[in-house]
């Protein structure tokens, strides 16, 4: 089994907390070629479309967190109307999605970010993060961002960490969790 210490114990986790203060203003991506690509916003998701996302997208990283809540707190969090759910469609079928949560008014978070393992390496990762920045940083939100927050682990792509801090993000804390 891959990841595991000799012993049989698996290694430590380290999670990167990243932040940036500002839009960015850098140039975007443009959309990938190849198959046509579609955003949509969710507008009433569900507890299954979420999980269907999220277990998809995070099977190969170890994504368990949002399983171990209470049904009551899962649908709590999805349906609340400050958190958006956005998919990726490419060539029309899922490939990815970003979520954005605005329940603190003095920060945004991008909890969840990801592309379906058929989707990966097609460039639509850089694509999908500057979407994901665009609405973060809407200027017709109201309140309107202060701050964008996102969390990064080991376990995660080996590309995210690189990719974030392209995009702008900055590393403000680091923490070891044991497995």
């Amino acid at each position: 089994m891959s990841g595991m210490k000799q012993g049989g114990e698996a290694p430590a986790c380290v999670i990167t907390h990243l932040a940036m203060e500002v839009a960015p203003t850098r140039p975007f991506h443009p959309p990938p070629l190849g198959a046509p690509i579609a955003l949509m916003r969710v507008e009433a998701p569900s507890v299954h479309l979420f999980l269907y996302l999220y277990q998809t997208v995070g099977a190969d990283y170890n994504w368990t967190d949002m399983l171990a809540l209470a049904p009551e707190q899962l649908r709590a969090f999805v349906c609340d109307p400050k958190v958006e759910l956005f998919v990726l469609y490419r060539g029309g079928a899922p490939a990815g999605f970003f979520q954005l949560d605005f329940r603190d008014p003095s920060a945004c978070e991008l909890t969840f970010f990801g592309l379906m393992p058929e989707a990966i390496g097609h460039g639509l990762g850089p694509w999908l993060l500057d979407e994901a920045l665009r609405e973060a940083w809407a200027p017709t939100r109201s309140p309107a961002t202060q701050r964008l927050t996102v969390h990064t682990c080991t376990d995660d792509h080996p590309k995210a960490l690189p990719l974030y801090q392209r995009a702008g993000f900055v590393p403000v804390r680091r923490e070891t969790r044991a497995r």
